[in-house]
């Protein structure tokens, strides 16, 4: 795997939602990638690709279906618009949120944008308090990551290259930036600076095994 091009997302935004009444945080990544709308699709949904560059998964992947993620989230698939929108929950550590992942096709590529819809109940959001939306940002730039590499190695398998990538030093300065990057879009969404940076912080050590 090439890790020249080791960066996440091309675009990073924080914003405030709102589900069933009550008010949700969201994250949400865009990264573009060099290969077709339909191969990215597959990339993202289908069950062997996807273990890949993500993990293993097992479950029914059609509308209305329960997936699991070994080692991850469990889930719900809540709907499902081939090859522009996956919808489902993602329960873990007995919490449940939203992801949506939509893909674009542009004259160079595909444009993957996922956004991570978070509740704010007490639990939820001692621990949005505590690290921010860089938690979830990183997690989902390493992933973007992954999948890039997955679709430039012809749909090879990327995960323990991926790993031991992201245990090195190179890695670890990559996951620094990020999270440091996920703390400059939380400020641009009304949190002071020295609170979104403190979270940053405590968000690198926690994916460089230095907290």
């Amino acid at each position: 795997m090439d890790f020249e091009r080791a960066f996440g997302a091309d675009i990073r935004e924080v914003g405030k939602g709102e589900r069933e009444g009550h008010p949700t945080h969201v994250v949400r990544a865009s990264r573009t990638y060099r290969t077709s709308q339909a191969d990215l699709w597959t990339a993202i949904t289908d069950k062997q690709r996807i273990e890949r560059w993500f993990g293993n998964v097992f479950g029914d992947f059609k509308p209305g279906g329960r997936f699991s993620i070994e080692g991850n989230a469990d889930g719900d698939i809540i709907s499902c618009d081939p090859q522009h929108t996956l919808a489902l929950t993602w329960e873990f550590g007995g919490n449940m949120s939203w992801v949506t992942a939509t893909i674009q096709d542009l004259e160079d590529g595909a444009l993957l944008t996922l956004e991570h819809e978070l509740p704010t109940d007490e639990e939820s959001e001692a621990h949005w308090e505590k690290y921010g939306p860089g938690a979830t940002g990183v997690g989902w730039e390493m992933a973007m990551l992954g999948l890039d590499g997955h679709v430039q190695t012809n749909g090879q398998s990327v995960i323990v290259a991926g790993q031991a990538w992201a245990e090195g030093e190179d890695g670890k300065s990559r996951l620094r930036f990020w999270a440091e990057a996920w703390g400059k879009a939380h400020a641009e969404d009304g949190t002071p600076m020295k609170i979104a940076m403190e979270t940053a912080a405590r968000t690198a050590n926690f994916y460089t095994g230095e907290e």
